[in-house]
């Protein structure tokens, strides 16, 4: 008996087996699989959701549509071009400048000459200006005085441009002696592009100062430009005195 019994537990321990477990195993795999693509399509739809209440709703325009008979008279095409009137006040009094006035003959000399063209060019002509009551009043020359140095720095659009350039002339005693130097230089370009005044920045013997200011007040430049006009303005410009360049 105890060998019977023994061997219907063995029997009924093998019905589960691999056969069992495979069905259990896709059993519960579909079960997870379906319980992944519930919560996949939650958190999806979810997401797409949230996208749509989020959304702002696009603004409303409101159009009004006019009957012919809201719209107003349309503009004449008679007087479309016509410029507005301009007031012109009349002179005051007849000008007396320019009118020719009939001399006898006998009144004139005959040793009279008249100027040429060159000689007319060279005159300068007196500044005219209109007075209140239509008359014209004729004042002197007047004498424009050259400005002063410009100030150490002035703003330029177009910066001066050395036209003609001089070297200065290595001393003899400095020649002799074999010394060697730079000297940096402020120059003064007025409004015409002309040197006006030199004077030494700084300078490595003293020897050299002299021959570079001579050398800088013949140089010429074209003027520096702030706002389409010419100004004047000061120039750093070095020299450099080396034995090798004389040899």
């Amino acid at each position: 008996m105890a060998e019977m019994s023994l061997a219907v537990g063995y029997q009924q321990r093998e019905k589960y087996g691999a056969t069992e477990l495979k069905q259990v195993y896709q059993k519960y795999f579909m079960i997870a699989m379906g319980i992944a693509i519930v919560i996949h399509a939650i958190i999806i739809g979810g997401y797409y959701l949230m996208e749509l209440l989020s959304q702002e709703e696009p603004p409303t325009r409101m159009v009004r549509v006019l009957k012919y008979s809201e719209m107003g008279p349309p503009p004449s095409i008679q007087n479309t071009n016509v410029p507005p009137p301009v007031a012109v006040s009349a002179p005051v009094s007849k000008p007396t400048v320019g009118a020719p006035v009939p001399v006898p003959d006998a009144e004139v000399s005959p040793e009279a000459t008249l100027a040429s063209q060159t000689e007319m060019s060279q005159q300068t002509a007196p500044i005219v200006e209109s007075s209140a009551d239509g008359g014209v009043s004729v004042e002197q020359d007047i004498e424009i005085q050259d400005d002063g140095p410009p100030a150490d720095f002035v703003p330029y659009e177009k910066e001066p441009q050395i036209v003609k350039k001089v070297e200065p002339k290595y001393p003899d005693l400095a020649m002799r002696a074999g010394l060697e130097g730079k000297v940096i230089v402020k120059i003064w370009v007025d409004k015409e592009g002309k040197v006006k005044q030199v004077v030494v920045l700084k300078s490595d013997a003293e020897i050299f100062n002299e021959p570079s200011i001579e050398a800088a007040k013949q140089f010429v430049f074209t003027p520096a430009y702030m706002n389409n006009g010419p100004v004047a303005v000061w120039v750093s410009f070095p020299f450099r005195f080396k034995l090798t360049d004389k040899k």
